[in-house]
């Protein structure tokens, strides 16, 4: 029983050492967006929903008045030079939106 006691207390610093490691998914991408979970379905002006949090339970919603647009191009891995980039959100973390490849 000790043991077992001893895992579980391992198991609970870890998943409050590591940044996100106990959130949902679509909790984790809305962040990265830099994007808030509200309970509301509709997103309160100037922000606009993005997607959902908490398990599909709110709405993940970004503020629009910041550069926030989502890429109209292409979304290219890091390893990809564009030859002219823009402002935008790709779905993948670290990618970039790239108007011309």
């Amino acid at each position: 029983m000790k043991l077992f006691s001893h895992l579980m207390a391992v198991l609970v610093f870890l998943l409050q050492a590591v940044p996100g490691l106990g959130l949902p998914k679509d909790t984790l991408r809305c962040v990265r967006h830099q994007g808030l979970c509200f309970r509301s379905k509709v997103c309160p002006e100037p922000f606009a929903a993005l997607g959902t949090c908490s398990w599909r339970r709110k709405t993940c919603c970004i503020d629009t008045t910041l550069s926030f647009r989502t890429c109209q191009d292409h979304c290219v891995s890091p390893r990809i030079k564009c030859l002219q980039e823009e402002v935008g959100l790709c779905r993948q973390r670290g990618w970039r939106c790239c108007k011309e490849i």
